[in-house]
C-alpha cells in the first residue's frame, strides 16, 4: 500500500510506514504536508528533508465565484469514512479552503475526492467562510464518517 495523506492530530511532521521506496506523506493538524524525501545518491544512509509543497489551484477564488448561479463550478457530495489513519485527503486555503492532495489508495480517493475542489459542507454545516485550520479542527474532532459537498470547476 502508498503513502497515507490525511489529517493528523499531531503538530510534528509523522512518517507512516508505506510501499517500498518513494517518498512517505504525513499532515500535520495545521494541514501542512510534509514529505521526506532523499537526498544526495538513492541509498538507505542519506538523510530525509523536510518540504511544504505549493498550492495546487491555477490562480485564486473567491467564495462568491463559486456561489454565482450558472458559474463554471458543480456541486459534489461525497461521504468518506475514515481508517485507522486518517482520511486520505489535505485541506488547504483560507476562504474557500480547497483539497491540497489525495492519497491514491486512500478513503477520500474511493469516494472519488480530486485536488483543486473547493469545500462548501462538512456533515451539513458550511465551511466556505472557515480557514482551513478550523476546516481541519472540524474533521479531527467530529466523527469518522464524514460528509462532504465540494464545488468543482468544470472543463468547459
Amino acid at each position: 500500500m502508498g503513502p497515507r495523506t490525511a489529517v493528523a492530530p499531531s503538530k510534528e511532521a509523522k512518517e507512516v510506514a508505506g510501499g517500498q521506496g518513494g517518498a512517505r506523506m504525513r499532515s500535520c493538524s495545521d494541514g501542512s504536508i510534509y514529505s521526506r524525501r532523499r537526498v544526495g545518491p538513492s541509498n538507505n544512509s542519506s538523510s530525509p528533508v523536510l518540504y511544504n509543497p505549493k498550492s495546487v489551484l491555477k490562480r485564486p477564488v473567491s467564495t462568491e465565484e463559486l456561489q454565482r448561479p450558472g458559474g463554471p463550478y458543480i456541486k459534489k457530495t461525497f461521504t468518506i469514512v475514515g481508517d485507522a489513519v486518517g482520511w486520505g485527503f489535505v485541506v488547504r486555503g483560507n476562504r474557500p479552503c480547497h483539497i491540497q492532495a489525495v492519497e491514491p489508495c486512500g478513503p477520500a480517493a474511493a469516494a472519488g475526492m480530486k485536488v483543486r475542489q473547493f469545500v462548501v459542507s462538512l456533515n451539513r454545516l458550511s465551511v466556505l467562510n472557515l480557514d482551513y485550520r478550523t476546516v481541519s479542527h472540524l474533521i479531527l474532532t467530529g466523527p469518522r464518517t464524514v460528509v462532504m459537498e465540494v464545488m468543482e470547476e468544470t472543463d468547459h
